[in-house]
């Protein structure tokens, strides 16, 4: 017997899936959105490609963790996510991934707090898919604040670091 899938499931050849495998779909791509906290998904199978993305007008992990910033993270920067995200020296995530001070585990961090960088110096690590993209500095200066924690899931825009 097949275990494959049904006659009007999604992906199973050429017919035609029905509107309840549509929403089945649907529906546990948006469970997964809730639990992994990512705000966009996209599935393709069988020729059929599914999208399901939520606006936030607030990210609630970046506020929570600045709300609760380690000592050494003092800045004359106001603790608001929003003027985070003015700030002329931001470096914001170019992607959605997770996000790593060190190239390897154990192993010494790119930059802290106070740290002199470079314009092009590497900052941080996002591993997205399965590769690991280097995040360099847009701009030299001093790093005044780091607002992520080693090994956080980080969106597409979030602040992850503030030069001065």
């Amino acid at each position: 017997m097949s275990r494959g899938p049904k006659k009007n499931e999604i992906g199973s050849g050429n017919s035609k899936p029905s509107a309840e495998a549509y929403d089945e779909v649907v529906r546990s791509l948006a469970q997964l959105l809730d639990e992994t906290g990512v705000t966009e998904i996209e599935v393709e199978r069988g020729g059929l490609r599914v999208r399901v993305a939520r606006s936030m007008s607030a990210h609630v992990p970046v506020a929570a963790s600045i709300a609760a910033p380690e000592p050494l993270r003092t800045s004359p920067v106001p603790v608001n996510a929003v003027d985070l995200a003015k700030h002329p020296g931001v470096v914001t995530s170019p992607m959605v991934g997770t996000a790593y001070r060190a190239p390897e585990p154990g192993a010494k961090a790119f930059v802290e707090v106070g740290a002199n960088v470079k314009a092009g110096e590497t900052l941080l690590i996002i591993e997205a898919m399965k590769t690991m993209n280097q995040i360099p500095a847009p701009r030299s200066g001093t790093i005044a604040q780091i607002l992520f924690e080693d090994g956080q899931p980080v969106e597409f825009g979030e602040p992850l670091m503030i030069i001065e």
